[in-house]
C-alpha cells in the first residue's frame, strides 16, 4: 500500500479530470456536474482507504518525496500525519456534499462551476499533503482562483466586493509569508549545504541558525502568523469572513467554513509555531487574549444578526476561537480538542449552510424573522435542523461537546481565567442558535406561501443523513479520531511549551 502513490492520485484527480472536462463541449454542464461528483465521491473513498491503512506511530506516512525543481532544491514532498489525513479526509468528505447541493442551484455557466469547484479541492488537499514549504505556498495560492470564482461569478448581489476583498486579505497575508519563506530558505544554507524547503528538516532546524533568533524569529513568526490568522479568521482580521460567506453559493459558503478556515489553523499547527517556538511562546499571551476575544465577540456579533448565513459566519469566529486556544493552550489535551474541533466545524457548520441553502433555494429568504411554524410543514427538515444546532452548540454525545470539551479542559490546566471567560461562548452559542431555530421553527406560519415548502427529499438526505451520522459517530466514539492524532499533538506540544537550546 505505501508504495503506490496514493497522495499523488487523491490530490490532483479532481484537477485532472476538471482539465478534461474544461476542454470539452458541454453548453449545459450536465457533463461537469457528473463527472464532478464521480470524482469527489472517488476521492472520498480513497481518502477512506488512507485513513484505514494509517497507523498510529510517530512521523509522517504515505511519503512520496523526489526532487522537482533541481536549482533550488525544491522537492515534491507530500506525506500525512494524522492531523493532516483528519483534513484529507474531511475535506473529500465535504466536497460531493457541496457539490450536490449545487446540483439544481446553479443555473447559469455550470460547467464552469463544477470545474472550479474540483481545482479547488485539488488545492486543498494539496496544502494538507504538501512536505515541501514551496509546494505548500503553491498550493496555498492555487486555491485562492477558483474560490474567487466561485464567490465572484456565482454569489449574491455583492458578490464582486465580497470575492475582492477576501481576495486582497488573503494575499496581503500571502506575501508576508512568501518574505518569511524566502527567509528562511535562505537562513537554511546554514544546515543544508544547498538550502531547503523541506518542512521536517526547517521544523528541526531552523530554531537553531542563528539568524533566526529573537527578533528575527518573532518578525518571522508575525509574517506566517498574521497570514494564518487571516485565513482562519481570528479577531480583528476576521472581516473578510462575514461578506463572503452571506454573497457566496451554499457550495462556496461549505468549502469556505468546512475546509477553508482550517487552513490558518492547520499553519499555525504545521509551521509558524515548529518553525519559531521561542516566538511562538513569546507570542502565547497575545494569541490566548485575541482567542478568547474572538469566542466571546463572533458569539455576540452572531446573536445580533438578522440574516442567518451571517449568523453562522460570524458562530465561525467564534468557534475557531476555540481551536486556536487550544492550539496556544500548551497542554495535550486542548491541542487534540483544537484538532478535533476542527474536524467537528466543518461537519456542523458545512451543515449549518447546506441546510440554510436547501431553505433559500426554496423560498428566496433567510432572515431569521422572515420564517415560524416550518415544523409543521417540514418536519424532517426540522429534525436535522435540531440535530445540527445541538452539536454546534456542543451538546454532550454529539461532535461538538467532546472538542469544546478537551480544549477547555486543557486549557484550564494553565490559563483558568481565559478558560472561564471562554466557557461565555458557548452559553451565547446556545442562546443564537435557539433563537434562530425558535424563530424558525415554532409559531404559525408567517407567510401562506410558505405553507407549500416541500420537505427534505431523497437527494438532500443522502448528503445529510452522512453528516447526522458523523455528528454522532465523532460525539459517542471520538477516539477514532483521537488515537490517530495523539502522537501529532505530543509532539506539537513539545516544542511549543519545551524550546531546545
Amino acid at each position: 500500500m505505501a508504495s503506490f502513490p496514493w497522495l499523488t492520485v487523491i490530490t490532483f484527480l479532481p484537477a485532472a479530470v476538471g482539465l478534461v472536462v474544461a476542454c470539452v463541449p458541454d453548453p449545459k454542464g450536465a457533463l461537469a456536474k457528473r463527472a464532478a461528483l464521480i470524482v469527489s465521491l472517488v476521492v472520498a473513498a480513497l481518502s477512506f482507504l488512507l485513513w484505514a491503512g494509517f497507523k498510529p506511530v510517530d512521523g509522517m506516512q504515505f511519503v512520496e518525496n523526489r526532487l522537482w525543481i533541481p536549482a533550488l532544491n525544491v522537492r515534491y514532498h507530500l506525506a500525512v500525519d494524522g492531523v493532516s489525513l483528519a483534513m484529507i479526509v474531511l475535506t473529500a468528505v465535504l466536497m460531493p456534499m457541496a457539490i450536490q447541493a449545487s446540483w439544481t442551484s446553479i443555473h447559469e455557466r455550470g460547467k464552469e462551476f463544477f470545474v472550479s469547484m474540483l481545482f479547488l479541492e485539488t488545492g486543498m488537499l494539496g496544502v494538507f499533503a504538501a512536505g515541501d514549504l514551496f509546494l505548500f505556498y503553491v498550493f496555498w495560492e492555487a486555491m485562492l482562483i477558483p474560490m474567487y470564482l466561485i464567490i465572484g461569478i456565482w454569489g449574491g448581489p455583492r458578490r464582486v466586493y465580497a470575492a475582492v476583498k477576501f481576495v486582497v486579505y488573503t494575499i496581503f497575508g500571502s506575501l508576508l509569508m512568501f518574505g518569511a519563506i524566502v527567509y528562511c530558505y535562505i537562513a537554511s544554507h546554514e544546515f543544508a549545504d544547498r538550502g531547503t524547503f523541506e518542512i521536517a528538516a526547517l521544523q528541526e532546524n531552523l530554531r537553531l541558525v542563528r539568524g533566526v533568533t529573537g527578533t528575527a524569529q518573532a518578525l518571522l513568526f508575525l509574517a506566517f502568523g498574521i497570514s494564518f490568522a487571516i485565513k482562519v479568521p481570528m479577531f480583528p482580521f476576521h472581516t473578510w469572513l462575514p461578506d463572503a460567506h452571506v454573497e457566496a453559493p451554499t457550495a462556496g459558503s461549505v468549502v469556505l467554513a468546512g475546509v477553508l478556515l482550517k487552513m490558518g489553523a492547520y499553519g499555525f499547527f504545521r509551521l509558524a509555531v515548529p518553525f519559531f517556538p521561542e516566538a511562538a511562546q513569546r507570542f502565547t499571551p497575545m494569541m490566548i487574549a485575541l482567542s478568547v476575544i474572538g469566542i466571546v465577540y463572533g458569539a455576540l456579533m452572531a446573536l445580533a444578526q438578522s440574516d442567518i448565513k451571517k449568523l453562522i459566519a460570524y458562530s465561525s469566529v467564534s468557534h475557531l476561537g476555540f481551536v486556536m486556544l487550544g492550539l496556544f493552550a500548551g497542554t495535550v489535551e486542548a491541542a487534540q480538542g483544537a484538532i478535533l474541533q476542527m474536524v467537528n466545524h466543518g461537519v456542523s457548520t458545512g451543515a449549518l449552510f447546506l441546510l440554510v441553502g436547501f431553505l433559500y433555494e426554496k423560498t428566496h429568504r433567510r432572515g431569521v424573522d422572515d420564517f415560524g411554524g416550518l415544523a409543521k410543514v417540514t418536519p424532517a427538515y426540522a429534525a436535522i435542523f435540531l440535530i445540527v444546532s445541538l452539536s454546534s452548540m456542543g451538546l454532550p454525545g454529539t461532535n461538538g461537546f467532546v472538542g469544546e470539551f478537551l480544549v477547555l479542559l486543557g486549557t484550564f490546566q494553565r490559563y483558568p481565567v481565559p478558560c472561564a471567560v471562554s466557557a461565555l461562548g458557548v452559553i451565547l452559542g446556545a442562546l443564537y442558535l435557539l433563537r434562530v431555530y425558535r424563530a424558525l421553527f415554532f409559531g404559525e406560519v408567517t407567510a401562506p406561501k410558505l405553507e407549500k415548502i416541500s420537505d427534505v427529499t431523497w437527494a438532500e438526505l443522502s448528503y445529510l443523513v452522512p453528516l447526522v451520522f458523523l455528528i454522532f459517530a465523532i460525539g459517542i466514539q471520538p477516539n477514532f479520531i483521537l488515537n490517530r492524532t495523539q502522537r501529532a499533538a505530543e509532539a506539537y506540544v513539545k516544542v511549543l511549551t519545551k524550546v531546545r537550546p
